[in-house]
């Protein structure tokens, strides 16, 4: 116990059950100035005080499974998307889920899956929408363009791979939105600024593509393009987990890293709501910088556009959906809806027109590709003969392109689920209805960008030296 007259310390807070902050300097600093009594500094101190810890929900809540194996290997695919689903929806502030038929595991028990949604009440969680915020798809119609020319200005324009555009290459960037960057603390330094202007009309690697095809519909040439945020998002992600950890240790200790949260009515929840807003219209340009330099350059009108991301937090009130590679169908979570949703599948299948309702199970949401049963690593290990002679089969017909030159297998058809299975999943749960699609002519991804990086190079030439 203090004794009234004692000048007190950091220890003594402890000792009376208050965390360790940043609040502790000056309240120590106001009370020993202003020589509070016993009952003044009880008084002062009850606003330092944080709530009881929040405790886990003592079970799963209930979440919709839209997804079953339809062999062997997918079996374990799917039952350990199914337990790390239940493991999640035991965080305290998620009120309901889903899973679709292309969900894949993303990382420890727990982490939401590729294909997951989960709601939470008034609260953000950054591990939920992971670094790659706002993955989007989007379609230009170029009408009767010969969608070789639409491919070959698309692959002298576009940009995959790591880093940026040089100066002289650079897409001006809105005062508008330098504007929100500046105005939001989540964004406004000099790196993310660097960054947001040398990414955009970038797609980076991984499953980021550009696709050319025609309608099956009309027959009319249409552009789409799958990416994200790039660097900006990253960056954000970054920022964004930091905090979450900081209110994670307070509020939930018990709930995981990766699950985290920003309550949304904090200070920091509606800057972090702000910033995520300001990214979502940086990657809508980041897309239409390209589309409009491939009209541009082929003098060639636009005839339709639309767009939708698939890994993103969408809000309804006080619930927050956090989409983990989702397709959203209800018009409610898209402001500037202006047209039906898109679906990729692989490089040999059609990119998927669809519209749909929501439903009680699906929550507003559909699939937002084919997915994976087995990782990279895996699927590179199970192929066998040359890459050329894989490459070959797998896109017979095609005009498929790397943007490094190096072919990359672990993107080819083969990887990804079985897209007539996902079509027909779809169909079953209701997942959304099939309205059109864009037959594929060919596509440009980044391809194995890292076997010829600098870094493995020097290595190389290092190795060799040394045997010498």
């Amino acid at each position: 116990m203090m004794k009234t007259n004692t000048k007190i310390t950091g220890n003594h807070l402890l000792e009376l059950g208050f965390r360790q902050g940043k609040w502790m300097k000056d309240a120590i600093q106001y009370i020993n100035e202003n020589t509070l009594t016993e009952t003044e500094r009880t008084t002062y101190l009850e606003q330092f005080k944080l709530p009881d810890p929040i405790a886990l929900h003592a079970k799963s809540v209930d979440f919709s499974i839209h997804i079953k194996a339809e062999n062997e290997e997918e079996k374990d695919n799917v039952n350990k998307v199914v337990n790390s689903m239940q493991t999640l929806m035991k965080t305290p502030t998620l009120v309901g889920g889903a899973i679709m038929p292309d969900a894949c595991p993303a990382g420890p028990d727990g982490t939401i899956p590729v294909g997951g949604v989960s709601v939470a009440k008034n609260a953000i969680h950054p591990g939920m929408h992971s670094a790659d915020i706002c993955c989007s798809v989007m379609l230009t119609d170029f009408g009767t363009a010969d969608p070789k020319d639409v491919l070959d200005a698309a692959h002298a324009i576009t940009h995959f791979g790591p880093g940026g555009r040089d100066r002289d290459s650079q897409f001006r960037f809105p005062k508008e939105l330098l504007d929100a960057f500046e105005a939001n603390y989540f964004l406004n330094d000099g790196n993310m600024l660097q960054i947001a202007r040398s990414h955009l009309g970038t797609q980076g690697d991984g499953n980021h593509f550009l696709f050319v095809g025609k309608s099956k519909k009309t027959g009319n040439t249409m552009l789409v393009t799958h990416h994200g945020s790039r660097g900006p998002g990253a960056r954000l992600y970054t920022k964004g987990m930091k905090v979450a950890e900081r209110f994670r240790k307070d509020l939930s200790p018990e709930t995981k890293k990766q699950n985290a949260w920003i309550p949304f009515q904090t200070e920091e929840g509606q800057a972090y709501w702000e910033a995520l807003q300001t990214i979502r219209d940086w990657t809508k340009l980041n897309h239409e910088v390209l589309h409009d330099s491939v009209a541009k350059t082929l003098d060639v009108a636009i005839e339709n556009r639309y767009w939708n991301e698939h890994n993103f937090v969408f809000k309804d009130g006080d619930l927050f959906y956090h989409a983990k590679g989702a397709t959203p169908l209800d018009a409610k979570f898209m402001p500037d809806i202006t047209g039906p949703r898109l679906i990729p599948l692989n490089m040999s299948e059609p990119v998927l027109i669809v519209e749909g309702n929501t439903t009680a199970t699906n929550l507003g949401f559909a699939p937002h590709g084919a997915g994976r049963n087995i990782s990279r690593t895996q699927h590179r290990k199970n192929k066998t003969g040359t890459t050329m002679q894989i490459f070959k089969e797998e896109t017979r017909g095609l005009d498929i392109r790397f943007f490094s030159k190096e072919i990359d297998i672990t993107e080819l058809p083969s990887a990804y689920k079985n897209a007539q299975n996902i079509r027909s999943q779809m169909e079953e749960y209701n997942l959304g209805k099939v309205i059109d699609e864009v037959m594929p002519y060919g596509c440009i991804m980044a391809g194995d960008w890292q076997k010829n990086a600098p870094w493995k190079i020097k290595r190389d030439k290092k190795r060799q030296g040394n045997r010498k």
